[in-house]
């Protein structure tokens, strides 16, 4: 059985496909039917089946019978998320158990009902079930293009090798492309694990899937801006304007740190200079993942006005460095880290001299590192 909702005059409408599971004619078309108001539907009488059409076709929702003849629901479940793993999976069964529904859970089901479903909770969940898998499918879909994004820069990295200045540039850009690609895809598994439990979603519920698709965007304009940034480089000079270097900090934290209140601000609320805001986030972006992995627990970022200059000491508690270590690393090519690549402070120094500014480092083994930056002020 298939079922299609009317067409509406000049404007193209999808309508979430559903697919509704279960041997026994009666109740598999009463669903069918009631679904076909609002969704478009087919049904399966047999797992094998539906595992069939699931190939030929993606779908929004799947309505599941735990029990049928020839392979149950569970393990139809098994098989099915081997195909679609994104789409989402009512169970429903007349032998509510405690035992099938954690089986039905464990198994990949997204959420379990007692069979006959009442009508308006059966569409009221088939609604948020097929909201949650067009997430899951979009952050997937992000995540994957991240990466992809990712593997061509470095491919074109090796083929531009010769060109040295433009080979330093490449290997600044993968350095710091690591940190926001990793977010892309934490934060879409971040949506994917609050999808899985959209059955009980509410209002506050809804607020942060949407926290957390703005937190994937901005970390994708970063991502963007990095590869122009190489792409452009040899033809243009990059654009400053005046920007609150304190909320510019407070963004990379959010963005970049998850958040992370190891991370802390003092000072002033507002200091204003001119610049590329996402040249100033890989500046704080690598001096505070440089005092994280060097094992601090506290991380202050304080701000001061100096007259005609800003100043901001980045302070730390973690493992600190010697003065010859202190030196080198500002050098760059020299890293404490086993797999660093020496570059992160290098950067640094070269982004905030763009800027005008100046960075010294005063540090004490055991005792952490004071990282002190200068850059002059904006005018109102």
């Amino acid at each position: 059985m298939v079922t299609e909702n009317a067409a509406v005059p000049d404007v193209l409408v999808v309508s979430p496909r559903i697919l509704v599971v279960d041997d026994e004619y009666g109740p598999r078309e009463s669903i069918a039917f009631t679904l076909s108001t609002e969704f478009a539907v087919e049904t399966a009488e047999r797992a094998q089946e539906a595992l069939t059409k699931l190939k030929e076709r993606p779908f929004d929702v799947v309505v599941l019978d735990i029990r049928m003849p020839e392979m149950d629901g569970i393990r139809a479940l098994e098989e099915l998320r081997k195909i679609d793993p994104y789409v989402s999976v009512i169970i429903l069964t007349g032998f509510g158990t405690l035992m099938t529904a954690q089986q039905a859970m464990v198994g990949g089901a997204n959420q379990y009902m007692r069979k006959p479903p009442d009508i308006v909770e059966l569409l009221d969940a088939v609604r948020k079930q097929a909201g949650a898998t067009a997430v899951r499918r979009g952050q997937a879909k992000m995540a994957k293009e991240a990466i992809e994004m990712n593997a061509a820069l470095k491919h074109e990295i090796e083929l531009n090798e010769p060109q040295i200045w433009q080979a330093r540039a490449s290997v600044e850009l993968v350095h710091d492309l690591n940190n926001p690609l990793t977010v892309v895809i934490g934060y879409a598994a971040l949506l994917a694990d609050e999808a899985r439990v959209m059955a009980k979603r509410d209002a506050a519920l809804g607020q942060k899937l949407l926290d957390y698709s703005g937190m994937v965007e901005k970390a994708a304009e970063y991502c963007h801006h990095l590869s122009e940034n190489w792409r452009q480089s040899s033809k243009k000079v990059t654009e400053f304007s005046r920007l609150n270097l304190v909320q510019v900090a407070q963004d990379v934290r959010q963005v970049i740190f998850f958040g992370n209140s190891a991370i802390q601000f003092s000072g002033a609320s507002e200091i204003f200079v001119r610049g590329s805001k996402f040249e100033l986030m890989r500046i704080f972006q690598n001096i505070l993942k440089n005092s994280l992995e060097a094992g601090a627990t506290r991380v202050e970022v304080n701000f001061g006005n100096r007259g005609d200059h800003v100043e901001i000491l980045v302070v730390d508690n973690g493992s600190g460095m010697d003065p010859v270590r202190v030196r080198r690393v500002l050098q760059g090519g020299f890293s404490t880290k086993e797999h660093g690549t020496g570059l992160g402070l290098s950067i640094c120094r070269h982004l905030i001299g763009t800027h005008g500014g100046t960075l010294a480092l005063e540090s004490t083994p055991g005792q952490g590192v004071t990282a002190r930056i200068s850059f002059p002020v904006a005018s109102a």
